[in-house]
């Protein structure tokens, strides 16, 4: 069984801890061996929020080191730029397409950076860079709100779990009022990375 590094980051409110928690569910129910700690920082206030999981047949710790990380997610594009570094060589980025202006920008001492900065930063780590804009796909699905299901369809796509745990796991923690709209956006990530790199790691 392959190790899974897994760090998924964003800012306070995108639903990062209740994505991880899917992630790590999945796993689970795919036989591995799943730890996982979430950092809050200054969430409440739209800080960055991060979470490692990592998987394998024997997990010791839950923090991946510097490196390590096969997959990173980031949910708002400065967050792709402070995590990179934990990416291992040739490692996955899956970018939501979304700025966020910190308080240095807003103020006017610093300017946000354009995508090509942005892509240029992560790929001194990994040339497998992928920018989503998922939440318009949360839109198009029907649920503004369910950026994260965009993001874990996205993700499915470069995991080894077979899509029916992930969609198990996500009906057993999300509410039964917004599953079907939440496993449509899911649907809608899996299928935009599918077009762009014209297949999916795993059915």
């Amino acid at each position: 069984m392959e190790k899974v590094d897994i760090l998924i980051a964003g800012i306070g409110g995108q639903g990062i801890v209740a994505a991880s928690d899917i992630i790590a569910a999945t796993g689970i129910l795919a036989g591995y061996d799943v730890k996982k700690t979430d950092s809050l920082g200054m969430a409440q206030r739209g800080g960055s929020v991060v979470s490692h999981i990592r998987m394998a047949d024997s997990v010791s710790s839950p923090l991946i080191p510097t490196g390590g990380a096969d997959v990173l997610v980031a949910l708002e594009k400065l967050e792709a730029v402070r995590w990179a570094e934990y990416l291992r060589q040739e490692g996955t980025a899956v970018i939501n397409d979304l700025a966020v202006s910190p308080p240095d920008v807003n103020l006017g001492f610093e300017t946000y950076p354009a995508n090509h900065e942005i892509t240029a930063a992560v790929k001194k780590y990994t040339t497998n860079v992928f920018f989503i804009p998922g939440n318009r796909l949360a839109e198009e699905a029907g649920i503004a709100k369910a950026l994260n299901s965009v993001i874990l369809g996205c993700m499915a796509c470069f995991l080894p779990f077979r899509i029916p745990f992930w969609k198990d796991s996500m009906r057993a923690r999300l509410p039964a009022s917004t599953i079907d709209l939440n496993l449509k956006a899911f649907d809608r990530g899996r299928e935009y990375i599918f077009k762009l790199v014209g297949r999916s790691y795993n059915v």
